[in-house]
């Protein structure tokens, strides 16, 4: 038998092989060029990259994937030409120039690792994780791993100097100190937060302040002005005594009680007792909002009390007010 009718033989059977590999392809639709993909290894592989790949060259890598958690493009171009290497041709591209391509990761970001700290310190120092927060020193930590590195992050090695505040930690991927993956130390200040009162609308001058117009957020105490609203209880019902932006802190000094009483304005004043009812009307002598003591006088009598802002154009006076009353009551009592 000649070795011309041996090589024969080996090219037929080559391209028995090649049939069998590519007969998907010629049985089904015509393999096409992916839109953006998502991968998870080092290489891209023919899989990745086009539909309707036959299984035994699915799995050859073309090219290097981009770093974890990055993207990047290959043109269509030279997918083709990878694929016409490996005996694939007329690949249907759908009109595009270029595939977009990213890596698959697992993101650990600042807020993660803050929480991994203060945890620690609630643990180690007894700080309330509610009311502490952290300031990283330089870049905020962050770590980019595989997508199957799924083990909680934990923490530990706390130095924590009370007087400066300064914290020092390791967190790492893993159940167990003796299991650390992806470690990375950490550094930064533990922040005494504290709650305050945050506009949630722009508010006019002059306008009322609404319970949902504040909303409470937790702010480091050394950025907090010495006059913002710690306590949102007396806030609602006061007006603002200047515009006010959304965004900023409520302080004491931007608002004002509104005005309940003003001056010169005729007022109803009031007197209760057991046995005792009076009321007459006065002139207000100063302006005056809700519990706030104001002078008024009687118009005919001339007489001049003291007497507290209880609602709109209505005082009261104390019990040991009772003899000016009586003898200020000159005008009709009111029915």
């Amino acid at each position: 038998m000649s070795k011309t009718f041996h090589r024969f033989v080996a090219l037929a059977g080559a391209s028995i092989l090649l049939a069998a590999a590519c007969s998907p392809v010629l049985a089904g639709d015509v393999p096409a060029v992916r839109g953006d993909v998502v991968v998870q290894r080092d290489a891209l592989t023919l899989g990745d990259l086009v539909d309707g790949v036959p299984a035994a060259l699915a799995g050859t890598a073309l090219f290097r994937a981009p770093a974890l958690g990055q993207s990047g493009t290959i043109q269509v171009r030279r997918i083709v030409e990878a694929a016409a290497g490996l005996g694939m041709s007329g690949l249907e591209s759908g009109g595009r120039l270029q595939v977009m391509v990213t890596r698959a990761a697992r993101h650990v970001g600042p807020g993660e690792v803050e929480a991994v700290l203060k945890r620690l310190l609630e643990r180690e120092a007894g700080l309330d994780p509610r009311f502490t927060g952290i300031r990283f020193e330089g870049t905020s930590p962050a770590l980019t791993l595989p997508p199957d590195e799924t083990g909680p992050l934990v923490g530990g090695d706390l130095v924590y100097d009370r007087r400066t505040r300064r914290v020092l930690g390791t967190v790492w991927i893993g159940s167990s100190a003796t299991e650390r993956r992806a470690s990375m130390r950490v550094a930064g200040v533990a922040l005494d937060l504290v709650e305050v009162g945050v506009l949630s609308r722009s508010i006019e001058r002059g306008e009322a302040i609404r319970a949902t117009d504040v909303t409470v957020e937790r702010r480091p105490r050394e950025a907090v002005a010495p006059d913002a609203v710690l306590d949102l209880g007396p806030v609602e019902g006061r007006v603002a005594r200047r515009a006010l932006a959304a965004g900023g802190l409520v302080r004491n000094g931007d608002l004002i009680r509104p005005t309940l009483v003003d001056k010169g304005e005729v007022v109803t004043v009031v007197y209760e007792a057991p046995g005792m009812a009076l009321s007459l009307r006065a002139t207000a002598a100063e302006a005056g909002a809700l519990g706030d003591v104001i002078g008024v006088v009687n118009p005919s009598s001339k007489k001049a009390i003291q007497a507290k802002v209880i609602g709109p154009g209505r005082v009261a006076v104390s019990p040991g007010q009772t003899q000016r009353v009586v003898a200020s009551a000159a005008a009709p009592r009111l029915p």
